[in-house]
Protein backbone atom coordinates (compact mmCIF):
# COMPACT_ATOMS: atom_id res chain seq x y z
CA UNK A 1 0.00 0.00 0.00
CA UNK A 2 3.05 2.25 -0.38
CA UNK A 3 2.41 5.60 -2.05
CA UNK A 4 4.51 8.58 -3.07
CA UNK A 5 2.68 10.66 -0.49
CA UNK A 6 1.00 9.76 2.75
CA UNK A 7 -2.54 10.19 4.01
CA UNK A 8 -4.03 11.81 7.07
CA UNK A 9 -6.66 9.55 8.62
CA UNK A 10 -9.27 10.84 11.08
CA UNK A 11 -11.19 8.00 12.69
CA UNK A 12 -12.31 6.38 15.90
CA UNK A 13 -10.44 3.38 17.31
CA UNK A 14 -11.44 1.72 20.59
CA UNK A 15 -13.60 4.69 21.50
CA UNK A 16 -10.81 7.21 20.88
CA UNK A 17 -10.88 9.82 18.14
CA UNK A 18 -7.50 9.85 16.40
CA UNK A 19 -5.71 11.76 13.69
CA UNK A 20 -2.65 10.12 12.18
CA UNK A 21 -0.30 10.81 9.33
CA UNK A 22 0.49 7.52 7.61
CA UNK A 23 3.08 7.04 4.88
CA UNK A 24 4.44 3.78 3.46
CA UNK A 25 2.47 1.92 6.13
CA UNK A 26 4.33 3.80 8.87
CA UNK A 27 2.95 6.35 11.33
CA UNK A 28 4.81 9.66 11.08
CA UNK A 29 2.67 11.45 13.66
CA UNK A 30 -0.46 10.69 15.65
CA UNK A 31 -2.69 12.51 18.10
CA UNK A 32 -5.49 11.44 20.41
CA UNK A 33 -8.26 14.05 20.50
CA UNK A 34 -9.95 14.73 23.79
CA UNK A 35 -13.03 16.71 24.72
CA UNK A 36 -11.29 19.58 26.50
CA UNK A 37 -13.29 22.77 27.10
CA UNK A 38 -10.03 24.62 27.84
CA UNK A 39 -8.14 23.61 24.70
CA UNK A 40 -4.82 25.07 23.60
CA UNK A 41 -5.49 28.22 21.57
CA UNK A 42 -8.64 29.24 23.44
CA UNK A 43 -8.75 32.85 24.69
CA UNK A 44 -10.39 33.83 28.00
CA UNK A 45 -10.90 36.62 30.46
CA UNK A 46 -9.38 34.87 33.47
CA UNK A 47 -9.02 35.95 37.10
CA UNK A 48 -5.72 35.89 38.98
CA UNK A 49 -6.28 33.68 42.00
CA UNK A 50 -2.81 34.07 43.50
CA UNK A 51 0.75 35.21 42.81
CA UNK A 52 3.57 32.78 43.61
CA UNK A 53 6.62 35.03 43.91
CA UNK A 54 8.94 32.10 44.64
CA UNK A 55 8.35 30.67 41.16
CA UNK A 56 7.62 34.01 39.43
CA UNK A 57 4.16 32.89 38.34
CA UNK A 58 0.49 33.61 38.75
CA UNK A 59 -2.33 31.09 38.94
CA UNK A 60 -5.26 32.14 36.81
CA UNK A 61 -8.81 30.79 37.10
CA UNK A 62 -10.33 30.35 33.63
CA UNK A 63 -13.75 29.44 35.02
CA UNK A 64 -15.32 26.69 37.11
CA UNK A 65 -12.15 26.51 39.18
CA UNK A 66 -9.94 25.48 36.25
CA UNK A 67 -6.54 26.90 37.23
CA UNK A 68 -3.79 27.66 34.74
CA UNK A 69 -0.16 28.64 35.23
CA UNK A 70 1.00 32.05 33.97
CA UNK A 71 4.78 32.76 34.11
CA UNK A 72 5.17 36.40 35.06
CA UNK A 73 7.87 36.74 32.40
CA UNK A 74 5.19 35.93 29.80
CA UNK A 75 2.60 38.24 31.29
CA UNK A 76 4.24 41.16 29.51
CA UNK A 77 1.89 44.11 29.30
CA UNK A 78 -1.08 42.06 30.37
CA UNK A 79 -4.46 43.51 29.41
CA UNK A 80 -6.19 43.91 32.78
CA UNK A 81 -9.89 44.56 32.26
CA UNK A 82 -11.16 45.42 35.77
CA UNK A 83 -8.70 48.16 36.76
CA UNK A 84 -6.13 50.55 35.32
CA UNK A 85 -3.06 48.57 34.33
CA UNK A 86 0.17 49.53 36.16
CA UNK A 87 2.56 46.94 34.76
CA UNK A 88 2.05 44.51 37.62
CA UNK A 89 -0.41 41.75 38.56
CA UNK A 90 -2.21 41.02 41.80
CA UNK A 91 -4.85 38.62 43.03
CA UNK A 92 -8.30 39.52 41.72
CA UNK A 93 -7.06 40.98 38.45
CA UNK A 94 -9.14 40.03 35.43
CA UNK A 95 -7.00 39.71 32.33
CA UNK A 96 -6.93 38.51 28.76
CA UNK A 97 -5.06 35.20 28.44
CA UNK A 98 -4.62 32.39 25.94
CA UNK A 99 -4.02 28.70 26.69
CA UNK A 100 -0.62 27.83 25.20
CA UNK A 101 0.14 24.41 26.70
CA UNK A 102 -2.15 21.64 27.93
CA UNK A 103 -1.71 20.12 31.41
CA UNK A 104 0.93 17.39 31.76
CA UNK A 105 0.72 14.93 34.65
CA UNK A 106 0.57 17.08 37.80
CA UNK A 107 1.39 20.33 36.00
CA UNK A 108 -1.57 22.61 35.20
CA UNK A 109 -2.26 24.09 31.79
CA UNK A 110 -0.14 27.11 30.89
CA UNK A 111 -1.46 30.44 29.64
CA UNK A 112 0.10 33.58 28.24
CA UNK A 113 -1.04 37.20 28.24
CA UNK A 114 0.42 37.57 24.72
CA UNK A 115 -2.04 36.31 22.15
CA UNK A 116 -0.96 34.41 19.04
CA UNK A 117 -3.23 32.98 16.33
CA UNK A 118 -1.99 30.22 14.05
CA UNK A 119 -3.16 29.04 10.64
CA UNK A 120 -1.86 26.60 8.05
CA UNK A 121 0.53 29.07 6.46
CA UNK A 122 1.04 31.87 9.00
CA UNK A 123 1.13 32.82 12.67
CA UNK A 124 0.09 36.30 13.81
CA UNK A 125 0.78 37.41 17.37
CA UNK A 126 1.04 40.48 19.55
CA UNK A 127 4.37 42.24 19.02
CA UNK A 128 5.56 41.67 22.58
CA UNK A 129 5.57 37.90 21.79
CA UNK A 130 9.02 38.00 20.14
CA UNK A 131 10.07 34.72 21.72
CA UNK A 132 7.38 32.85 19.83
CA UNK A 133 9.55 32.89 16.71
CA UNK A 134 12.55 31.47 18.55
CA UNK A 135 10.43 28.75 20.19
CA UNK A 136 9.26 27.34 16.85
CA UNK A 137 12.63 27.49 15.11
CA UNK A 138 12.10 30.71 13.15
CA UNK A 139 14.74 33.28 12.24
CA UNK A 140 14.30 36.63 13.91
CA UNK A 141 14.09 39.46 11.38
CA UNK A 142 14.19 42.46 13.70
CA UNK A 143 10.45 43.02 13.87
CA UNK A 144 9.82 42.38 10.20
CA UNK A 145 8.30 39.32 8.55
CA UNK A 146 9.74 36.21 10.16
CA UNK A 147 10.04 33.08 8.05
CA UNK A 148 10.46 29.38 8.84
CA UNK A 149 14.14 28.47 8.85
CA UNK A 150 13.18 25.23 7.08
CA UNK A 151 12.40 27.15 3.88
CA UNK A 152 15.10 27.89 1.32
CA UNK A 153 16.91 31.23 1.43
CA UNK A 154 15.24 32.18 -1.85
CA UNK A 155 11.78 31.48 -0.41
CA UNK A 156 12.60 33.36 2.79
CA UNK A 157 13.70 36.42 0.81
CA UNK A 158 10.54 36.30 -1.34
CA UNK A 159 8.17 36.19 1.63
CA UNK A 160 10.00 38.93 3.53
CA UNK A 161 9.56 41.31 0.60
CA UNK A 162 5.77 40.84 0.21
CA UNK A 163 4.27 44.26 0.81
CA UNK A 164 1.02 42.92 2.26
CA UNK A 165 2.90 40.84 4.83
CA UNK A 166 5.20 43.73 5.72
CA UNK A 167 2.16 45.89 6.51
CA UNK A 168 0.86 43.27 8.95
CA UNK A 169 4.33 42.86 10.48
CA UNK A 170 4.30 46.56 11.28
CA UNK A 171 1.60 45.97 13.89
CA UNK A 172 2.05 42.30 14.83
CA UNK A 173 4.58 39.52 14.99
CA UNK A 174 4.11 37.71 11.68
CA UNK A 175 5.62 34.27 11.05
CA UNK A 176 5.44 32.49 7.71
CA UNK A 177 5.17 28.74 8.34
CA UNK A 178 6.91 25.95 6.43
CA UNK A 179 3.71 24.95 4.61
CA UNK A 180 3.73 28.28 2.76
CA UNK A 181 6.68 26.99 0.78
CA UNK A 182 4.35 24.57 -1.04
CA UNK A 183 2.12 27.35 -2.37
CA UNK A 184 2.26 28.12 -6.09
CA UNK A 185 1.26 31.73 -5.38
CA UNK A 186 1.19 33.98 -2.32
CA UNK A 187 -2.57 34.67 -2.34
CA UNK A 188 -3.65 32.04 0.23
CA UNK A 189 -0.80 33.05 2.59
CA UNK A 190 -1.65 36.74 2.44
CA UNK A 191 -5.40 36.10 2.83
CA UNK A 192 -4.84 33.91 5.88
CA UNK A 193 -2.40 36.36 7.49
CA UNK A 194 -4.84 39.25 6.98
CA UNK A 195 -7.70 37.19 8.41
CA UNK A 196 -5.66 36.23 11.49
CA UNK A 197 -4.59 39.84 12.06
CA UNK A 198 -8.20 41.02 11.78
CA UNK A 199 -9.36 38.34 14.22
CA UNK A 200 -6.62 39.20 16.72
CA UNK A 201 -7.47 42.91 16.51
CA UNK A 202 -11.16 42.12 17.12
CA UNK A 203 -10.41 40.01 20.20
CA UNK A 204 -8.31 42.78 21.75
CA UNK A 205 -10.97 45.37 20.91
CA UNK A 206 -13.88 43.53 22.59
CA UNK A 207 -11.95 42.17 25.60
CA UNK A 208 -12.46 45.25 27.79
CA UNK A 209 -16.25 44.92 27.60
CA UNK A 210 -16.45 41.18 28.35
CA UNK A 211 -17.19 39.70 31.76
CA UNK A 212 -14.78 37.53 33.71
CA UNK A 213 -14.50 33.87 32.55
CA UNK A 214 -15.82 34.73 29.08
CA UNK A 215 -14.31 32.68 26.25
CA UNK A 216 -13.48 35.13 23.48
CA UNK A 217 -12.16 32.56 21.02
CA UNK A 218 -12.42 28.81 20.72
CA UNK A 219 -9.73 27.00 18.79
CA UNK A 220 -10.60 24.93 15.73
CA UNK A 221 -11.27 21.21 16.29
CA UNK A 222 -8.07 19.38 17.15
CA UNK A 223 -8.14 17.37 13.95
CA UNK A 224 -8.02 20.60 11.91
CA UNK A 225 -5.06 21.76 13.98
CA UNK A 226 -3.40 18.40 13.30
CA UNK A 227 -3.80 19.01 9.56
CA UNK A 228 -2.44 22.56 9.83
CA UNK A 229 0.60 21.36 11.78
CA UNK A 230 1.39 18.60 9.25
CA UNK A 231 3.69 19.36 6.34
CA UNK A 232 1.66 19.60 3.13
CA UNK A 233 4.42 17.77 1.26
CA UNK A 234 3.91 14.65 3.36
CA UNK A 235 0.31 13.81 2.38
CA UNK A 236 -1.98 14.04 -0.62
CA UNK A 237 -5.40 13.62 1.00
CA UNK A 238 -7.33 13.53 4.26
CA UNK A 239 -9.62 10.54 4.77
CA UNK A 240 -12.32 10.05 7.39
CA UNK A 241 -15.17 7.61 7.91
CA UNK A 242 -17.18 9.97 10.11
CA UNK A 243 -19.83 12.00 8.29
CA UNK A 244 -19.92 14.86 10.83
CA UNK A 245 -16.17 15.33 10.54
CA UNK A 246 -16.30 15.09 6.75
CA UNK A 247 -18.81 17.96 6.72
CA UNK A 248 -16.32 20.16 8.63
CA UNK A 249 -13.41 18.99 6.46
CA UNK A 250 -15.32 19.85 3.28
CA UNK A 251 -15.71 23.46 4.39
CA UNK A 252 -12.05 23.59 5.40
CA UNK A 253 -11.02 22.10 2.05
CA UNK A 254 -12.93 24.82 0.19
CA UNK A 255 -10.74 27.40 1.97
CA UNK A 256 -7.37 25.64 1.75
CA UNK A 257 -7.62 23.44 -1.35
CA UNK A 258 -6.67 20.20 0.41
CA UNK A 259 -8.19 16.96 -0.86
CA UNK A 260 -10.67 15.25 1.49
CA UNK A 261 -12.56 11.98 1.12
CA UNK A 262 -15.35 10.23 3.01
CA UNK A 263 -14.64 6.50 3.36
CA UNK A 264 -17.90 4.53 3.22
CA UNK A 265 -16.99 0.86 2.76
CA UNK A 266 -18.84 -0.94 5.57
CA UNK A 267 -17.36 -4.33 4.60
CA UNK A 268 -13.80 -3.18 5.31
CA UNK A 269 -13.64 -0.47 8.01
CA UNK A 270 -11.08 2.29 7.57
CA UNK A 271 -9.09 1.25 10.63
CA UNK A 272 -8.84 -2.30 9.28
CA UNK A 273 -7.81 -1.14 5.81
CA UNK A 274 -4.80 0.69 7.23
CA UNK A 275 -4.16 -1.69 10.17
CA UNK A 276 -4.40 1.23 12.58
CA UNK A 277 -4.70 -0.93 15.70
CA UNK A 278 -1.50 -2.75 14.76
CA UNK A 279 0.27 0.57 14.18
CA UNK A 280 -0.86 1.74 17.64
CA UNK A 281 0.43 -1.45 19.28
CA UNK A 282 3.80 -0.86 17.61
CA UNK A 283 3.95 2.69 19.01
CA UNK A 284 3.15 1.44 22.52
CA UNK A 285 5.73 -1.36 22.37
CA UNK A 286 9.20 -0.59 23.70
CA UNK A 287 10.89 -2.77 21.05
CA UNK A 288 11.13 -1.57 17.44
CA UNK A 289 12.52 -3.90 14.78
CA UNK A 290 14.76 -2.67 11.96
CA UNK A 291 14.81 -4.14 8.45
CA UNK A 292 18.39 -5.35 8.94
CA UNK A 293 17.35 -7.54 11.87
CA UNK A 294 18.57 -5.14 14.54
CA UNK A 295 16.19 -3.45 16.93
CA UNK A 296 15.68 -0.47 19.24
CA UNK A 297 14.57 -0.55 22.87
CA UNK A 298 12.79 2.70 23.77
CA UNK A 299 12.18 3.33 27.47
CA UNK A 300 10.81 6.68 28.68
CA UNK A 301 11.51 7.51 32.34
CA UNK A 302 10.66 10.48 34.56
CA UNK A 303 14.02 12.14 33.87
CA UNK A 304 14.78 11.19 30.27
CA UNK A 305 14.15 8.81 27.37
CA UNK A 306 16.71 6.06 26.80
CA UNK A 307 17.08 4.35 23.43
CA UNK A 308 19.30 1.32 23.06
CA UNK A 309 20.43 0.10 19.62
CA UNK A 310 20.95 -3.67 19.40
CA UNK A 311 22.36 -5.80 16.57
CA UNK A 312 19.75 -8.53 17.16
CA UNK A 313 19.44 -10.82 14.14
CA UNK A 314 21.52 -8.55 11.94
CA UNK A 315 23.94 -10.65 9.88
CA UNK A 316 27.52 -9.58 10.41
CA UNK A 317 29.85 -9.58 7.43
CA UNK A 318 33.59 -9.84 7.47
CA UNK A 319 33.98 -6.16 8.26
CA UNK A 320 32.26 -5.81 11.65
CA UNK A 321 32.93 -2.06 11.80
CA UNK A 322 31.16 -1.49 8.48
CA UNK A 323 28.23 -3.65 9.58
CA UNK A 324 27.80 -1.66 12.79
CA UNK A 325 28.06 1.62 10.87
CA UNK A 326 25.27 0.62 8.47
CA UNK A 327 23.12 -0.61 11.38
CA UNK A 328 23.60 2.62 13.33
CA UNK A 329 22.72 4.71 10.28
CA UNK A 330 19.53 2.67 9.81
CA UNK A 331 18.77 3.06 13.52
CA UNK A 332 19.19 6.83 13.27
CA UNK A 333 16.48 6.94 10.56
CA UNK A 334 14.09 4.94 12.74
CA UNK A 335 14.88 6.96 15.87
CA UNK A 336 13.93 10.20 14.11
CA UNK A 337 10.63 8.59 13.03
CA UNK A 338 9.89 7.21 16.51
CA UNK A 339 10.62 10.47 18.33
CA UNK A 340 8.06 12.24 16.19
CA UNK A 341 5.46 9.45 16.08
CA UNK A 342 5.59 8.80 19.84
CA UNK A 343 5.98 12.54 20.56
CA UNK A 344 8.92 11.89 22.88
CA UNK A 345 10.56 14.99 24.33
CA UNK A 346 13.06 16.34 26.82
CA UNK A 347 16.48 14.72 27.12
CA UNK A 348 16.90 11.62 24.94
CA UNK A 349 19.99 9.43 25.37
CA UNK A 350 20.81 7.00 22.53
CA UNK A 351 23.23 4.13 23.05
CA UNK A 352 24.36 3.28 19.53
CA UNK A 353 26.52 0.24 18.84
CA UNK A 354 30.12 1.21 19.55
CA UNK A 355 32.23 2.04 16.50
CA UNK A 356 36.00 2.43 16.51
CA UNK A 357 36.40 4.85 13.63
CA UNK A 358 35.91 8.54 14.46
CA UNK A 359 34.80 9.22 10.88
CA UNK A 360 31.87 6.83 11.30
CA UNK A 361 30.85 8.57 14.54
CA UNK A 362 31.10 11.95 12.82
CA UNK A 363 28.94 10.82 9.90
CA UNK A 364 26.38 9.33 12.30
CA UNK A 365 26.11 12.61 14.20
CA UNK A 366 25.74 14.59 10.95
CA UNK A 367 23.01 12.23 9.73
CA UNK A 368 21.11 12.43 13.00
CA UNK A 369 21.17 16.23 12.91
CA UNK A 370 19.96 16.22 9.32
CA UNK A 371 17.07 13.87 10.16
CA UNK A 372 15.96 15.93 13.15
CA UNK A 373 15.65 19.05 10.99
CA UNK A 374 12.63 17.39 9.33
CA UNK A 375 10.76 17.30 12.64
CA UNK A 376 8.05 19.95 13.01
CA UNK A 377 8.97 20.16 16.71
CA UNK A 378 12.40 21.70 17.48
CA UNK A 379 14.87 18.84 18.05
CA UNK A 380 18.66 18.72 18.10
CA UNK A 381 21.45 16.16 18.38
CA UNK A 382 23.67 17.94 20.88
CA UNK A 383 26.78 15.82 21.35
CA UNK A 384 28.34 12.38 21.70
CA UNK A 385 29.60 11.67 25.23
CA UNK A 386 32.89 10.02 26.08
CA UNK A 387 30.96 6.80 26.67
CA UNK A 388 29.59 6.87 23.12
CA UNK A 389 26.08 8.01 24.10
CA UNK A 390 24.35 10.51 21.81
CA UNK A 391 22.48 13.32 23.55
CA UNK A 392 19.34 14.58 21.81
CA UNK A 393 16.88 17.22 22.98
CA UNK A 394 13.32 17.67 21.68
CA UNK A 395 10.97 20.41 22.83
CA UNK A 396 7.92 19.33 24.80
CA UNK A 397 4.76 20.78 23.27
CA UNK A 398 2.22 18.16 24.39
CA UNK A 399 2.11 14.82 26.24
CA UNK A 400 3.73 11.83 24.55
CA UNK A 401 1.48 9.47 22.60
CA UNK A 402 1.38 6.87 25.38
CA UNK A 403 0.12 9.46 27.88
CA UNK A 404 -2.46 10.75 25.39
CA UNK A 405 -3.68 7.21 24.70
CA UNK A 406 -3.78 6.11 28.35
CA UNK A 407 -5.47 9.30 29.58
CA UNK A 408 -8.01 9.60 26.79
CA UNK A 409 -11.67 8.79 27.05
CA UNK A 410 -14.48 8.30 24.58
CA UNK A 411 -15.24 11.69 22.97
Amino acid sequence: MATDKGKILILKVNGRLLSLLLKDNRVLSIQVHRDNPYAVGNVYIGKVQSIAENISAAFVDLGQGYLAFLPLAEAGRAMVTNRRADGGLKAGDELLVQVVKEPVRTKPARVSARLSLSGKYAVVGQRSDARKAEDVGMRDTAGRVQVSAKLSEKQQARFRKLEALCRIAGDYVLIVRTNAGELAEEGPLVAEAESLAEELSHIIEIAASRTCYSCLRREKPEYLRFIENSYTAEYDEVVTDRTEIYAVLSGYAAQTGISVRLYEDKMLPLHKLYAVEERIRELLDKKVWLKSGGYLVIEPTEALVSIDVNSGKCERGRDKEETFFRLNMEAAEMIAVQLRARNLSGMIIVDFINMREEEHNRLLMERMRELLKRDSVPAEAVDMTGLGLMEITRKKVSPCFREQYDDSHTP
